[in-house]
């Protein structure tokens, strides 16, 4: 009965084993694949349904690699290739159907890919519990215990740092454009018209998508059109519903895309201005690109902000036309889009009836080109002199520094992955700027990744407009919110006009001093990034004022320098998790040598093969002799 035992707990070690090997052979996989995929494919990074595939098949070569070194058949590779990447596909119909999100494919595909794995294992149990499976010849057995040795070490240091820095990112980044609970138009505003329409102006419409748009791509070419008031102004959606901007801002919406063919009565808008925009390429958002196709083609003028340029060149709205986008993204793009002739260092590209403009704040020259082009210069000036705006070059862009993605500019990954994000509430008050908005929700979040910001009001929910009439739902009551770092008054306004019995009761109650950040005239995204290299460190407000694409000349930056601790901390996971792994390897050969010593010595025809922990091996055949001798000889009173 003891034997049966013993080889039931042997099949179910040499079982285990098997599955970590081939865990690890996956992991060494992604480590050593995903850079040769991310120079052969650079647009990957900016694809769900790409990285989901580049990660099963990462994964799958790595694994079948092991396990045709351990001797497995071709069937059963090929059964647990499929584990790769069944899970991915299965979760993708529903992403493109717009029914989860990215974050969830991702997380979803690695969480099911285990039982995926012990199904096809335990399909063929026999061939994963066998004592004798695939040793091979002496040489080759030397050779294994080598390659596990090296990738076993490989994965202990890189594993650790870049599983917290993962976990860590995605927790992040799903929360950037994460919606509210309840994403209806607030009961307050039925029956509430949009702007009212002057059939002399011009009408322009500020596109979002229903799963959300960036806050400064959206609101400062929004906030320039308005302050030139020569437009009729408004923003749609494909539905009339809360659409999340950067950071958790959430905006309703004036029109949907019927109630604007209504208020146009069948015409298209004369200019339409398309912020970068989540999963806008996907198939999910099909309507709204042909949406944005039909306004085209009935005339339309078309300004695309940022990496909106990449909606439109989905639609095919930029082949065989002159544009430009983002510097981060441009190259990604060239590649894509081959059909579409891409320039750098140049705040916008007007190539006639297409628009497009270099990141963030170069949305503002591509309105005020707008502006230039359908109201005049001197409607331009006026506009930039509202917003700020001290760049406005008439008639022609202003050129740009071609900026690269540099050493010094890996902080937005040490923040991301290793750094605490603290929770700041930002306060919203009737009157607020919409750029004012902005700079406050996409400074501290979007590619600083440096806190969550939560958008809360003063009485509750209850909905707040902006200057120029945008309305926007706060998540939270102010004195509902929990635990945060910082409160922020945005808004000039709100800066002169602050009550005290407000600001005392903060005090009291929440244990915060608000921080009206906008005391001072000037450009609104200024002192928000000053406050960043105050708080934060000057490396981030850097960082961030290059994505902007904001002068940092026209910066006082002062604050802490580069953030070594953040930046050791991957060092200190990698020498952790040797030291773990050590310390289980050295802990199984003490026992294996404690069970030599003492005579169990399991017979060689039914030896258990399982390597150590993590695929580190443990005695050989030879050592196993020499322990026996060792034993034999310390039993009969010989040696020490």
């Amino acid at each position: 009965m003891s034997g049966i035992h013993h080889g039931r707990r042997a099949g179910v070690l040499r079982f285990t084993g098997h599955f970590v090997q081939m865990a690890l052979a996956m992991a060494i996989g992604m480590v050593v694949l995903d850079p040769v995929w991310r120079l052969a494919l650079p647009a990957s990074a900016e694809r769900v349904d790409v990285l989901a595939i580049v990660a099963a098949t990462d994964m799958s070569i790595g694994m079948a690699l092991w396990m045709r070194l351990r001797r497995h058949g071709w069937a059963s590779i090929r059964e647990m290739s499929a584990a790769m990447y069944v899970p991915f596909l299965l979760l993708l119909v529903p992403y493109w159907a717009g029914g989860i999100s990215g974050s969830t494919v991702m997380m979803g595909g690695h969480v099911l890919m285990v039982p995926a794995m012990l199904v096809a294992m335990l399909r063929r149990r026999a061939e994963y519990t066998h004592a004798r499976h695939g040793h091979g010849s002496p040489g080759r057995r030397r050779w294994r215990r080598v390659l596990v040795r090296t990738g076993v070490i490989a994965v202990a240091v890189l594993a650790p740092p870049a599983v917290v820095g993962s976990v860590n990112a995605v927790t992040y980044l799903h929360g950037v454009y994460q919606p509210p609970a309840d994403v209806s138009v607030p009961a307050s505003l039925d029956g509430v018209d949009s702007p009212v329409h002057d059939p002399a102006k011009p009408t322009a419409v500020v596109l979002v998508g229903n799963r959300g748009a960036n806050a400064a791509d959206t609101l400062a070419p929004y906030e320039t059109l308005a302050a030139s008031g020569a437009f009729n102004l408004y923003t749609v959606a494909p539905k009339r519903q809360r659409v999340t901007l950067t950071g958790g801002l959430d905006l309703v919406p004036d029109l949907d895309f019927a109630g604007l063919q209504r208020r146009l009565a069948g015409r298209v808008a004369d200019v339409v201005v398309v912020p970068a925009m989540p999963d806008a390429t996907a198939a999910s958002s099909a309507r709204l690109r042909a949406w944005l196709t039909h306004q085209a083609q009935g005339g339309a003028l078309v300004l695309s902000v940022c990496q909106g340029a990449e909606v439109l060149a989905e639609a095919g709205l930029l082949d065989g036309h002159d544009a430009t986008s983002h510097w981060f993204r441009v190259g990604g793009l060239e590649d894509r889009y081959p059909r579409v002739r891409w320039h750098r260092g140049t705040r916008y590209v007007d190539d006639g009836d297409v628009i497009t403009t270099g990141g963030v704040l170069s949305g503002i020259d591509g309105a005020l080109r707008v502006v230039e082009r359908l109201a005049g210069r001197q409607a331009a000036s006026t506009a930039a002199t509202a917003v700020g705006w001290t760049h406005y070059s008439p008639g022609a862009p202003q050129p740009l520094p071609r900026s690269a993605f540099g050493l010094h500019d890996m902080i937005t990954g040490v923040n991301l992955s290793f750094r605490s994000h603290r929770d700041i509430g930002v306060l919203l008050t009737d009157g607020v700027g919409e750029l004012e908005l902005a700079s406050v929700f996409i400074t501290y979040s979007d590619v600083s990744y440096i806190a969550r910001t939560v958008a809360l009001g003063v009485t509750g929910t209850e909905p707040v407009r902006s200057r120029h009439g945008l309305v926007f739902v706060p998540r939270q009551g102010l004195f509902d919110a929990k635990h945060l770092d910082r409160l922020i008054v945005p808004g000039a306004d709100a800066a002169r006009a602050h009550d005290p019995a407000l600001d005392s009761r903060v005090r009291a109650e929440l244990g915060l001093s608000p921080e009206y950040i906008h005391g001072e005239p000037g450009f609104a995204i200024v002192p928000v990034l000053e406050d960043l290299a105050r708080t934060v460190d000057v490396p981030t407000a850097q960082w961030r004022a290059k994505q902007l694409e904001f002068p940092g000349q026209e910066l006082d930056l002062n604050g802490p320098g580069w953030p070594w601790g953040a930046t050791l901390l991957p060092l200190l996971y990698s020498l952790a998790g040797l030291a773990v792994t050590a310390t289980v390897w050295l802990a199984l050969r003490a026992r294996r040598t404690r069970r030599l010593a003492g005579g169990r010595l399991v017979p060689s025809a039914d030896r258990v093969d399982v390597p150590g922990p993590l695929g580190l091996s443990g005695p050989t055949e030879q050592d196993d002799q020499t322990l026996v001798a060792e034993a034999a000889g310390a039993l009969r009173g010989e040696g020490t």
